[in-house]
């Protein structure tokens, strides 16, 4: 076993798609695939289910997988930091993040940027929930939302508090001109009016129903 076949299912996961996996891990299809089943041959296990396409992964490939995930992300961040050393910080930084985070991305990129110029960025807009699976799987390297502490805790994530300027409300001035009067509106006003919100399922709608009551 090597870290590229563990790359290369890593890829696989990720693309669904032989082919487009090959494309991703820069070599050919029929590399791809011998290298894979060499892999299941040294564990002496099916990883993928395989019929004219990618059809997924067997129970031992998910499980295998998990581990893949963590030794391709060690290993990913051993080259980044012998990178750093070597030429300071660079490279692609992919963040998650949630739209309705009342965070101003692109000054806290702007600053980011003043201490590292030769990083680059990929930014993908995801709920709560996929901002974890993606955390979880490494698909991006850090996410910016809200969560309650103590699941960031459970599930071994560093984590740091960013200034929170609070959320803002937005209304038509002439069916609500009793909020007119205040700069800061609180909770308790807040929770008297006729909202439009995001349906319950979203982690967002739990959160401000959370604060509400």
């Amino acid at each position: 076993m090597d870290i590229k076949q563990l790359i290369y299912l890593t890829n696989l996961e990720r693309e669904r798609h032989f082919g487009r996996a090959a494309e991703v891990s820069f070599v050919s299809q029929p590399t791809l695939s011998m290298r894979l089943k060499n892999l299941e041959r040294e564990l002496g296990l099916s990883l993928i289910n395989r019929s004219n396409n990618f059809d997924g992964f067997t129970p031992e490939g998910e499980r295998v997988l998990t581990w893949a995930r963590e030794i391709v992300s060690v290993y990913q961040g051993l080259k980044l930091e012998v990178e750093s050393l070597k030429h300071g910080v660079n490279g692609t930084l992919r963040l998650g993040v949630m739209p309705q985070c009342s965070v101003a991305l692109p000054a806290l990129l702007k600053a980011v940027e003043a201490r590292y110029p030769q990083l680059d960025y990929r930014v993908a807009a995801m709920s709560a929930d996929q901002l974890l699976e993606a955390l979880n799987s490494h698909t991006v390297d850090g996410g910016i939302g809200f969560f309650e502490l103590t699941s960031l805790r459970e599930l071994h994530f560093q984590t740091a508090l960013l200034k929170d300027p609070g959320v803002e409300a937005l209304f038509n001035p002439a069916h609500f001109p009793g909020l007119l009067e205040q700069e800061n509106i609180s909770l308790a006003t807040l929770a008297c009016q006729p909202l439009c919100l995001a349906e319950p399922t979203r982690y967002f709608r739990r959160y401000l129903d959370g604060q509400l009551r």
